[in-house]
């Protein structure tokens, strides 16, 4: 006969293994967790007062159970079953909540709590799913440039590790791009993990582009599902260079002028507007049909006027499209005649002409010395003062640094000019005789007494300005002496001799020669004096006439007062007439 125990343990055994069958009234739940995350499953049954034991398993794909923890209710001792991808993971707490650690994809499966009494066994089962959150997606294998109107791979999309997989969208400036026929090319893929069970996610896209993408922005997303909800992960904005070719050319000059001038290097630099832009182009000369290949620059040194006109450049392969461009080489010539160091005599004509060849109107400034000149000189009979370095400066104003200068360096030659004069001192003890001199180049004086030929070395100077100066002596002569003055220079030597009375006599003083200076004084003095002459003498005119109007009608007024007395005397003396008549 068995034994109470042993027919208890056969119920137990018997109750476990058909517990599959045993279900009360609870529902389905389910355990979301994230991958690596610990999984808590709570029993979710309320503990009989009789409880043995609790214990925990799961159902492969086929339905048989795997025991993985065991605890009893008396011993409070908790054991876990040999299964090796449980090992050192799983916890069982006193009201039999089970804690999974570092959940794994293969974690996801139907999980039960079981709770057992002497005659019944409750159960509770929990759906354990895990998720993944994949990485952030990103374009890799892009192309290195996309070409206009071409239908041409632009790059992968990649987003790693994530379970369950994603779905994957491509954006362009923020915008889906979905299919379509020969312009946009969408392939989609997902690898898994055998050891992991991740997915690995990849999207290609192939797209033709135009000119409305350049600098456009493209994306993608990765779309998953998470504990929480579905969720989205974009990856970094990625630009691509677009290749198209060139529709239009253009021509530059460089560097930028306003203006070019003679002499100048200029450079022609030919564009066209594809990416990438031509390398070489043609450039077509003035005069010349055919063009020159070269690069994008074409450089012209020391330019002339015969520069001057329209430079164009086109494509080598198309030379339909040309660009132009008008190229005007400023120029400055100016001559002048005569020019250099010139020579002539006092008194003659010099002709002098500033002769102006330009692009364009110039600007002529005439100096002498360094003085701006009123107007252009002219010389009909040259003076000393003319004499100078005149420079005839001319400039184009909007042309940057085109300027042109001759200069004329004019000598005025003379023989030596000589005038004595003698003027008493009005004490009357002294007498100074004065020397005048002309000419160049400056002559030299010598003075001497004319008989005994002694040479007179104290004499006064005065500056040699304008071709003249003077030599001044004072002698006090105890007898009447004759003096000489001598002006010599390259041309000729010049004497002239003066009488000079002895002190105890008197004589007439000469007047002194009036210096340039002094000369253009007397002038503007006799200009001013006439002026007032004349305006005196239209005064009187005017007066006078005003006068002689005045007159003649006094003239008319005496007639007719005159021819009226003449009339009353007339009557009167034929009244006395009349009287003695009647007596």
């Amino acid at each position: 006969m068995e034994s109470k125990g042993a027919s208890s343990c056969r119920l137990l055994f018997c109750l476990l293994i058909s517990a599959t069958v045993l279900r009360p009234g609870l529902g389905w739940y389910t355990v979301n967790s994230a991958y690596g995350d610990t999984i808590i499953m709570p029993c979710r049954l309320d503990v009989p007062q009789n409880l043995m034991f609790g214990k925990w398993k799961y159902e492969k794909p086929d339905g048989s159970p795997v025991f993985i923890a065991f605890r009893s209710s008396t011993k409070k001792s908790v054991q876990y079953d040999d299964v090796p991808e449980y090992k050192d993971r799983l916890s069982l707490s006193e009201n039999y909540t089970l804690s999974i650690s570092n959940a794994r994809i293969s974690d996801e499966k139907r999980f039960v709590c079981m709770l057992v009494t002497e005659d019944n066994v409750f159960e509770a089962p929990t759906v354990v799913k895990v998720f993944k959150q994949p990485s952030k997606p990103e374009i890799v294998s892009k192309a290195l440039f996309l070409e206009t109107e071409q239908l041409k791979k632009l790059g992968d999309c990649v987003s790693e590790d994530s379970y369950p997989d994603g779905n994957i969208t491509w954006y362009r400036n923020g915008k889906v791009l979905h299919p379509l026929e020969g312009a946009v090319v969408i392939i989609f893929k997902k690898e898994m993990d055998p050891v992991t069970q991740l997915y690995t996610m990849t999207s290609t896209l192939e797209y033709k582009t135009t000119k409305a993408d350049i600098q456009m922005p493209f994306t993608c997303s990765v779309t998953y599902y998470g504990p929480s909800g579905q969720k989205t992960v974009h990856s970094e904005q990625a630009v691509f260079d677009i290749y198209y070719p060139t529709e239009q050319v253009t021509i530059q000059v460089l560097p930028p002028k306003t203006a070019i001038k003679e002499g100048d290097n200029v450079t022609l630099k030919c564009l066209g507007n594809g990416n990438p832009p031509p390398e070489e182009f043609l450039f077509y000369l003035p005069g010349q049909p055919e063009g020159i290949r070269s690069s994008n620059t074409y450089t012209l040194t020391d330019v002339r006027r015969n520069a001057t006109g329209d430079y164009k450049c086109s494509l080598i392969d198309k030379k339909s499209m040309i660009a132009s461009t008008a190229i005007t080489v400023h120029y400055l010539d100016l001559s002048l005649n005569p020019s250099g160091e010139v020579t002539r005599q006092i008194g003659d004509a010099l002709p002098v002409s500033c002769t102006i060849s330009a692009s364009r109107n110039a600007t002529v400034v005439w100096m002498k010395d360094n003085i701006r000149l009123r107007s252009s000189p002219s010389f009909s009979s040259l003076h000393y003062q003319d004499a100078g370095n005149y420079v005839c400066e001319t400039a184009l104003q909007e042309v940057e640094g085109l300027k042109k200068r001759e200069s004329l360096t004019l000598i005025v030659e003379g023989k030596p000019q000589i005038k004595m004069t003698k003027k008493t001192d009005p004490s009357g003890l002294s007498k100074t005789i004065i020397c005048h001199v002309e000419g160049f180049p400056k002559p030299a004086i010598q003075w001497t007494i004319t008989g005994s030929g002694s040479v007179i070395n104290q004499t006064e100077e005065s500056p040699y300005i304008n071709g003249r100066y003077y030599s001044k002596i004072i002698i006090s002569p105890e007898e009447n002496v004759t003096l000489t003055c001598t002006a010599e220079n390259q041309l000729e030597r010049t004497v002239n001799s003066l009488n000079v009375s002895a002190i105890s006599i008197p004589e007439h003083d000469e007047a002194d020669e009036i210096s340039d200076e002094n000369r253009e004084k007397v002038n503007d003095q006799a200009k001013l004096i006439v002026g007032i002459v004349v305006g005196l003498l239209l005064a009187a005119l005017v007066a006078g006439v005003v006068y002689w109007l005045y007159m003649k009608k006094s003239k008319t007024a005496s007639k007719h007062v005159n021819k009226d007395l003449g009339n009353m005397e007339e009557n009167k003396k034929l009244e006395e007439n009349n009287h003695k008549t009647e007596a």
